[in-house]
């Protein structure tokens, strides 16, 4: 009897619905484990984990973050605060960062494997209004790719798939992850670096720092840089 293969859609949609399921259900089993309390209860385990098994503690940790941010778990946020509680703000925010760059890599390459091809088809040979959306993400990538990473209204999620979605090449993802993240990362990181202190005190860290003026100011002035070339090009294009 001939061997028949699945349909070529059904191929390509099912690594992205295996992700899915995989993540539903280690969000279920690990729900009460990526949290601040959990980390709170179980820090002199990891400390002493640490001190024992250093670098084999930095592979784990970024084993884990990179499991976290692939299968969009909700604990992305405990994981670099982890990180910096571990390995301080440097060299804890490069094992954050690596970590979340990795995951979204992963996570881009199964959503473009699984619909990517399919949608960008959909768009080539969608109307002339789709056609031009779709060239105007074409042409301004590098800033668009920058501007949701570093726009804190940005969910991590959204800012993973979207761009594999909408036909964006790998190594611009690849490279305005790592970069875009940077600020941010930066800065949860040096506040898990100061959870000693929260620890001992009994309160919980304030996660609302990146909104203050004296943090968020800069990082909307690097947004606006993001989009600067945007607005250039449409100004060009427009006087043409």
């Amino acid at each position: 009897m001939a061997h028949i293969d699945p349909p070529k859609s059904r191929r390509h949609t099912a690594p992205l619905v295996i992700l899915i399921a995989i993540a539903f259900g280690l969000a279920v089993l690990f729900r009460d484990s990526l949290s601040f309390e959990a980390l709170a209860e179980n820090r002199e385990v990891l400390l002493a984990y640490r001190d024992a098994h250093y670098g084999l503690s930095v592979a784990l940790f970024i084993a884990a973050y990179t499991s976290i941010v692939a299968f969009s778990l909700p604990g992305a946020t405990i994981a670099t605060l982890t990180g910096g509680f571990l390995f301080a703000t440097f060299p804890g925010a490069l094992f954050n960062i690596l970590g979340a760059t990795s995951g979204a890599c992963l996570l881009f390459l199964a959503a473009r494997w699984g619909l990517g091809d399919w949608l960008s088809a959909k768009m080539e040979a969608g109307s002339e209004r789709t056609q031009r959306i779709k060239r105007g993400l074409d042409e301004n990538q590098w800033s668009m790719l920058f501007l949701m990473r570093l726009a804190p209204v940005v969910p991590f999620f959204v800012a993973n798939l979207l761009p594999a979605l909408l036909g964006a090449s790998f190594h611009r993802f690849a490279i305005s992850t790592a970069v875009g993240i940077i600020p941010g990362t930066v800065i949860y990181t040096s506040v898990g670096a100061g959870l000693g202190k929260v620890f001992e005190a009994g309160t919980t860290p304030d996660l609302g720092l990146i909104f203050e003026p004296h943090i968020l100011l800069p990082i909307l002035g690097l947004c606006a840089l993001a989009i600067l070339p945007i607005f250039l090009n449409y100004r060009t294009k427009r006087d043409a």
